[in-house]
């Protein structure tokens, strides 16, 4: 196993090396001067000069890339050039937000997904394995966007139930912050549900048509024994490694999700900088959410061995 993780951060590495320059070299291209939105409206050249100093914005291109990937090998992402805050500690306040949001949102997604998949393909060409596929096929095609908006409407302004916006710490209020982050969690969730849905019914229909379920149906066994502790048990296998990834996808996936419910994550700390042209933010949450994606993929790498035992005996 040791050396199967060390071989999969040895691919990793030079991708991150790939990511990091397209990430500095495409901010580069974007229109716009961030100098001229911190010098303010007088923008007097020398305050100009001075600021594009400070930040080396006057080194060439190549020679700024070599010094900020210099400083990410040590651990410093830059400052950001409105707050004038570390980026470290700008995503170290916000990532816990987005992590805890896309925890909830999993929590939904497994709730409504592997039931509904397990159900399809129980009751495979049945009227509710339609149910079950049209469910899905809506969480797939309904943008989160209108979902969450529709949301808002009628929990939040027409029955009151829930904030329809905002964000409290789990760590400060607890329940004011599990209230806040219900609605955007399902917006998530549900379309995640759908892939779940497909895949674990998918998988289902794999196991259920083996000569051992046969075997364990032929010694009298009951039906929810056989699904439940002989076949779903075998099924999870590919549910467990897709849950990995779709985690990784949410961390850099939920910015229109953020900003329609205010939610002070990573998704809306990207959007204020990329419109406020604060490179270095930029940069350092795209190389942040880089290394999360890859670090889950190493993860559903790990729990694919782990479960398949070929797999583990190969090694």
């Amino acid at each position: 196993m040791p050396v199967f993780i060390g071989k999969r951060l040895l691919v990793a590495i030079p991708t991150l090396l790939i990511i990091s320059i397209f990430v500095f070299s495409l901010q580069k291209l974007l229109p716009g001067d961030p100098v001229l939105a911190m010098a303010g409206e007088e923008r007097d050249p020398a305050v100009l000069e001075l600021l594009r100093e400070k930040y080396h914005l006057n080194d060439p291109i190549p020679v700024q890339y070599v010094n900020w990937l210099g400083g990410v090998l040590k651990g410093d992402l830059g400052i950001s050039l409105r707050t004038n805050q570390p980026v470290l500690e700008l995503i170290g306040e916000k990532l816990p937000v987005t992590i805890q949001l896309a925890i909830m949102a999993m929590i939904f997604a497994f709730a409504i997904g592997v039931p509904m998949g397990i159900l399809a393909a129980v009751k495979k060409n049945t009227v509710l394995d339609y149910i079950a596929s049209i469910v899905a096929l809506s969480g797939l095609s309904v943008p989160n966007f209108w979902l969450g908006i529709m949301l808002i409407l009628l929990v939040s302004v027409n029955l009151g139930w829930l904030p329809a916006s905002g964000y409290e710490s789990i760590f400060v209020d607890p329940v004011r912050s599990l209230q806040t982050m219900i609605m955007p969690a399902f917006v998530l969730g549900t379309a995640l549900a759908a892939t779940l849905m497909r895949h674990t019914r998918s998988a289902m229909l794999g196991v259920l048509s083996a000569d051992y379920i046969r075997t364990a149906r032929a010694k009298g066994l009951s039906p929810r024994e056989v699904v439940l502790s002989h076949s779903f048990r075998n099924a999870l296998l590919p549910v467990i490694t897709l849950t990995a990834l779709l985690f990784g996808e949410l961390l850099a996936g939920a910015v229109l999700t953020e900003q329609i419910f205010t939610i002070p994550g990573f998704g809306k700390l990207i959007v204020d900088a990329v419109f406020n042209r604060d490179y270095a933010v930029v940069q350092g949450v795209v190389m942040c959410t880089a290394v999360g994606f890859i670090l889950m993929n190493l993860i559903a790498d790990v729990l694919y061995v782990l479960l398949n035992p070929r797999l583990r005996a190969s090694l």
